[in-house]
């Protein structure tokens, strides 16, 4: 009698369960799924999250920038497995897919970000090796409507742009031409902003010989730029590396943003985003003395605050909106989980997880406060994209038909539109590196309209005929952080494949 009572009362339970869910889904929003696919290899994907931060790849008009593979092998590719074939930059809109091409020469191509004009950024291969690294050599890019612009560089081989903002400036990093041998490219990198056809260098904090900016997080204001750079050539003993601090560039003038007392910073880190928004705050992580603890940090004109965990010693930030609020994840105590989180006003909020996972991240938050990312359950390895919309989170895959073609497994983007771009797996498709897709998913009235497929149109003719030449440079993040865990968490996030790594050689 117990074991039956027992086995009613479980099974009652998990019913409540099943029914809550479901009515959570059902005050949801529902959405049309449209699957971008590729231009004839497996995958699809945005930039690297361990480049900066994750990148603004969705504007508020409904734009959306990506890349996605060709079906033919990239034997220049030293990532090569998973990343196998040449990939192109492509533009989304409106139902067409454009294959945005490469600067001549070129085969392969890598993305930044989007702009609200549909202006995109990244970099382009030239054909050309860099001699300091043996690698294809990559160019900072920007894709108009009808043009390839080639940024140039500082003077050095290869550059990347991250971002660019509504008024048509780009932010980005290139090597200078000076042997460097503390940056993993054999050249020392600086950041860059160009406009116009005019890059000015934005230098290092006080006798550093490298730096990086940020993906900047959808900042949309001429002027700010955030990132880190060294701040000496002396390595540390716990690093191996010089220290570093966060800076915020804007008219001119590097301000040297404070560590929490340790020596390394997000980006250097490959540890989440430096953030800056339109009001001039930034925000970031920061080690503590002893490097092996990391919390998010906010400065604001001078003042810096730690943001503190969720009892864990992991905390990071992926965005910052121009209202101060800040998403992220934070380890619980004794780092036994990993929670998507957001920063309010000085109060920390846990997001938690879907029912039975363990682990949660955030992506970017809008302005009517709904937030995207990943869940993950470390039972049965399921990665599942989410978003949290006034304090409840839903899992993605049951607001879109039961007969769509993608099993969402992360969000990365959310415009004001409630626009939510991220990554699936096809059918058949098992491994998010080698056959995950790009995913839009848009908000829709009713199930009639959410069942409507979206014809996706490729454009057959690619922008390699107008081609101007400028200058302009690269740059990425440094070496990875010491924290294993927090490293093996963002593996499972790492659903965007991207080209070698400026600076990882040829095999």
């Amino acid at each position: 009698m117990k074991s039956r009572t027992l086995i009613l009362s479980t099974a009652i339970a998990l019913l409540a369960v099943l029914v809550l869910s479901l009515q959570a889904a059902a005050q949801h929003t529902r959405y049309k799924l449209i699957d971008i696919g590729t231009f004839g290899g497996p995958a699809s994907y945005f930039t690297d999250p361990g480049i900066g931060g994750i990148s603004k790849v969705l504007n508020n008009r409904g734009m959306l920038a990506g890349k996605a593979e060709l079906p033919m092998p990239d034997s220049d590719n030293g990532n090569c497995p998973p990343a196998c074939f040449v990939t192109h930059v492509f533009r989304w809109d409106k139902g067409v897919l454009s294959d945005l091409g490469t600067l001549p020469g070129g085969e392969s191509a890598d993305i930044g970000g989007i702009n609200a004009r549909g202006w995109v950024v990244g970099c382009s291969e030239t054909g050309e090796i860099d001699p300091f690294i043996n690698a294809p050599l990559c160019r900072a890019t920007l894709w108009t409507g009808h043009q390839i612009v080639d940024l140039g560089t500082l003077g050095g081989f290869i550059s990347n742009a991250f971002h660019v903002d509504d008024g048509g400036q780009i932010v980005g990093a290139s090597t200078t031409g000076t042997p460097d041998p503390l940056s993993f490219l054999g050249e020392s990198i600086h950041p860059f902003v160009w406009q116009n056809g005019v890059m000015q260098d934005l230098g290092t904090l006080q006798e550093g010989t490298n730096a990086s900016p940020s993906n900047q997080c959808g900042n949309g204001r001429n002027g700010l730029v955030t990132g880190f750079s060294f701040i000496d050539s002396v390595a540390n003993p716990d690093t191996g590396l010089p220290t570093a601090h966060a800076f915020l560039w804007q008219d001119g003038n590097m301000q040297d943003i404070p560590t929490l007392g340790g020596t390394q910073v997000s980006g250097e880190l490959d540890a989440g985003a430096l953030c800056v928004n339109n009001r001039g705050q930034v925000a970031g992580a920061s080690t503590l003395p002893g490097e092996s603890i990391l919390h998010p940090f906010l400065w604001d004109h001078g003042v810096l605050t730690d943001l503190g965990t969720l009892g864990g010693s992991v905390g990071i930030v992926s965005w910052l909106n121009d209202a101060g609020d800040i998403v992220g994840g934070a380890s619980t105590q004794n780092d036994e989980f990993f929670h998507a989180t957001l920063w309010r006003k000085g109060v920390i909020n846990d997001l938690g997880t879907l029912p039975g996972d363990c682990f949660s991240s955030t992506s970017t938050i809008n302005s009517d406060d709904q937030i995207v990312g990943a869940s993950f359950n470390c039972d049965t390895n399921t990665l599942r994209a989410v978003l949290w919309n006034k304090g409840s989170i839903v899992d993605l895959n049951t607001l879109i038909p039961a007969n769509s073609s993608l099993e969402l497994f992360d969000a990365t983007n959310i415009n004001d539109r409630g626009e939510i771009a991220g990554r699936g797996l096809p059918a058949g498709c098992d491994d998010v590196h080698f056959c995950g897709h790009v995913f839009l998913l848009i908000p829709c009235g009713n199930a009639t309209t959410c069942e409507d497929n979206t014809r996706v149109t490729t454009t057959a003719t690619q922008n390699n005929a107008a081609v101007m030449t400028k200058r302009s440079s690269v740059s990425t993040q440094g070496p990875l952080m010491p924290m294993q865990r927090l490293v093996a968490w963002r593996a499972q996030l790492a659903q965007r494949l991207h080209l070698p790594r400026l600076g990882t050689p040829k095999h």
